[in-house]
């Protein structure tokens, strides 16, 4: 059985907020490492927080459960949460769930950080 790739995230500050970068696949064992970095950033106000899934070429439902956490936060707050780049794979998970009529998704991070 192939070994998945790790997965890595990385943080690049907005003037409103942050673009987040995930690459590798996005499981059950890997999404705690996920949540605790998006719930940190959530810590302090943050206008628009831009998600990079450019690099996911798998998530699971608990993955799925941790963006919909932070969406949910980011909401209460009157902030914004966009998807982008994301793959079509992981996007179809969106799709069947109807997850895409819930979030904002757009093509690339050039209109993430104008939506």
């Amino acid at each position: 059985m192939a070994k998945t790739p790790e997965m890595t995230v990385t943080t690049t500050p907005l003037p409103d907020g942050y673009v987040v970068t995930v690459g590798g696949d996005v499981d059950y064992s890997r999404s705690s490492e996920l949540r605790a970095g998006l719930l940190g950033l959530l810590k302090g106000p943050v206008q628009r927080l831009v998600l990079d899934l450019g690099g996911v070429g798998y998530m699971d439902s608990s993955g799925v459960a941790v963006l919909v956490e932070a969406l949910q936060i980011q909401r209460k707050r009157g902030n914004k949460l966009v998807l982008c780049n994301m793959q079509p794979k992981v996007r179809g998970i969106f799709e069947i769930a109807r997850l895409h009529t819930v979030f904002t998704i757009v093509g690339d991070r050039a209109a993430a950080e104008t939506v």
